[in-house]
């Protein structure tokens, strides 16, 4: 192999010649090639460096173009529109005062779709439209086919309706899991509970909140983690809200009433024991509410608390009570109930025109309801005594019992109150209340006296309430009612075994535009029982009933809700532990109108 000298020989010999050192030239050219092959190593390490750079940006354009895919196919979770909106693992159960469960939670299924992945969206659109009848093939199949990734279908499945989901067998149809509020009695205390839906919400986790009822009254209370596995137990038996409930059904249709209300209640607690509404619904599968027209001709409308009427006679024991309780009268005091009574322009009548004067004692006045000798003891009273009293009761604020219903259902009481305004408000015309309000009212009398609070939550303590009226008084009042049943307009509620005290109302409809209709009424009986020592209240109300078992239709309460509420006593007097005080067969007090008639 031949060398390849440092030094060029040509460069050599003329620096010799010129007397330079060829050492130094030696080294130059040393330096020299050194730096060319340093150039030459940088530039193989810098391709190799761009080649890797770019190899690596090659591989994350890839995977990230993959990643993007993958997200595109997943769907996207709705969320509330409430920003910060959390996900409740459970809502805590609800039972009645004896532990039975009235609202749960059951796990259940959503179904919902990635119209993207779908292999035959037509298919599907009509399996689905044959799985569901509320839903339509045409809006499905436009949905499933106008490009969006995501898309949910049902958000509540049963086990059948999965099933045949999955026999459809397109991977376009998925499911995620959450937990439905779940109410096992159906529509047994409907208006009670309310009802709940979903809230924030995603495909595998849903937020279960209240709408309606106590349900949504007692939202935080059953959202809470830390009371989760603590049932909210209501004043409600269960067994007693099922036996009122098929009494005041069945007494609405022997009526050929359009709804009715029900509701028993302690009168030393306010504990509401049974409250019924009807028509009702099933929470499981809560209707939409009523877009147009009357609100209360909708199943969601709680008569029992929603519902302000025109009580009428019912409200006769208020100023008998509080002119008893002011010494203005006596039970055996002589009234002129001389009829018709003349006030100004306006004439006071009895019912069909009676006269029972001229002259009434304050008894006979609550036990014949007579107009005339209500009117002359309120006028007694006078105005301003008789607002306060009413006001005391409870009568002309919103009730406080655990519903959102009660909230908006304030009475409504004339703006002014002058003495014509003074005698109708006495036997219960002129101002509207509910039939909660009056079982309130009821309760005050009952107990001897003192005011009560109604309420949904069980409790067992008696409650102190401010004193209304002396406990003689309110014993009083009691025995009038006593007489009411034995002897006065409310006779069909005379069955054997319980005693009952009550007042009967009829009182004609309002018009829309003003005025009354003639054949349209509400009918209500309030009651306590047993007279001798009271203990619960019982209000029924029928909306337009009419009375056909005789040859004549009949609207009054004594022949309509009268025999309604007294079969409920004696339904649900057994099971509240009351034992009847004279033994003899039953008596079927919803048949005893025709019974009697014949």
């Amino acid at each position: 192999m031949t060398r390849t000298p440092l030094r060029p020989l040509a460069r050599i010999l003329s620096a010799r010649a010129a007397g330079e050192n060829p050492d130094v030239i030696e080294r130059e050219n040393l330096r020299a090639r050194h730096e060319v092959i340093r150039e030459k190593s940088r530039n193989r390490a810098e391709g190799r460096l761009l080649f890797m750079g770019l190899a690596f940006f090659m591989a994350f354009t890839v995977i990230g173009a993959r990643m993007g895919l993958l997200a595109a196919s997943e769907p996207m979770e709705p969320r509330s529109a409430a920003p910060g909106a959390t996900i409740v693992a459970q809502r805590g159960d609800i039972t009645d005062r004896n532990g039975r469960v009235l609202a749960t939670n059951l796990v259940t299924h959503a179904l919902y779709a990635q119209p993207k992945d779908m292999v035959d969206p037509g298919k599907v659109a009509r399996e689905l439209a044959a799985i569901f009848p509320d839903l339509k093939e045409d809006d499905l199949k436009r949905r499933l086919t106008d490009g969006r990734s995501f898309m949910w279908i049902k958000k509540k499945l049963s086990p059948e309706q999965m099933q045949k989901v999955h026999e459809i067998g397109d991977p376009g149809l998925l499911f995620g899991p959450r937990e439905m509020r779940l109410y096992p009695n159906g529509r047994l205390a409907a208006h009670v509970l309310g009802g709940a839906s979903f809230g924030a919400e995603g495909v595998h986790s849903a937020e279960v909140i209240g709408t309606a009822g106590i349900e949504k009254f007692m939202d935080d209370r059953l959202r809470d983690p830390a009371k989760a596995a603590e049932p909210l137990q209501l004043s409600i038996d269960l067994t007693v809200q099922a036996t009122v409930t098929e009494v005041l059904d069945a007494g609405m249709k022997m009526m050929n009433a359009k709804g009715a209300a029900a509701i028993l209640m302690d009168v030393h607690t306010g504990e509401v024991i049974s409250l019924v509404s009807l028509p009702d619904f099933d929470p499981n599968d809560r209707p939409a509410p009523l877009l147009e027209g009357d609100p209360g001709d909708s199943p969601l409308f709680n008569r029992a608390v929603q519902g302000v009427y025109e009580l009428g006679s019912t409200f006769k024991i208020f100023a008998v009570a509080q002119a008893l309780d002011l010494g203005l009268v006596n039970p055996d005091t002589m009234v002129d109930a001389d009829a018709p009574m003349v006030w100004g322009k306006y004439r006071i009548k009895e019912f069909k025109n009676h006269n029972y004067g001229p002259l009434l004692s304050v008894t006979d006045v609550i036990a014949k309801s007579s107009n005339v000798g209500t009117a002359r003891i309120a006028l007694m009273i006078g105005g301003l005594r008789q607002q306060a009293f009413l006001k005391s009761l409870g009568i002309f604020e919103a009730t406080p019992v655990e519903l959102v219903e009660a909230r908006g259902a304030r009475p409504l009481v004339p703006a002014k109150w002058p003495d014509i305004v003074t005698i109708t408000a006495s036997y219960g015309h002129g101002v509207s209340a509910s039939p909660l309000h009056l079982a309130a009212a009821y309760a005050a009398i009952a107990n001897g006296g003192t005011a009560v609070k109604p309420t949904l939550l069980h409790h067992t303590t008696p409650v102190v309430g401010t004193r209304l009226m002396q406990e003689k008084v309110a014993h009083q009042a009691v025995l009038m009612m006593r007489e009411v049943v034995t002897r006065g307009t409310a006779s069909y509620a005379n069955i054997p075994g319980y005693a009952i005290a009550g007042k009967t109302g009829t009182a004609d409809k309002p018009k829309p535009g003003g005025g009354y209709y003639k054949d349209k009424v509400v009918n209500t009986f309030a009651s306590t029982f047993p007279a001798h020592d009271p203990k619960y209240v019982l209000i029924v109300t029928l909306d337009e009933p009419v009375d056909t078992s005789s040859s004549e239709p009949r609207r009054t309460a004594g022949y309509t809700v009268v025999p309604v509420a007294a079969e409920a006593v004696r339904r649900t007097a057994p099971l509240l532990g009351l034992r009847p005080e004279i033994e003899v067969p039953g008596q079927n007090a919803l048949t005893a109108v025709v019974q009697k008639k014949n």
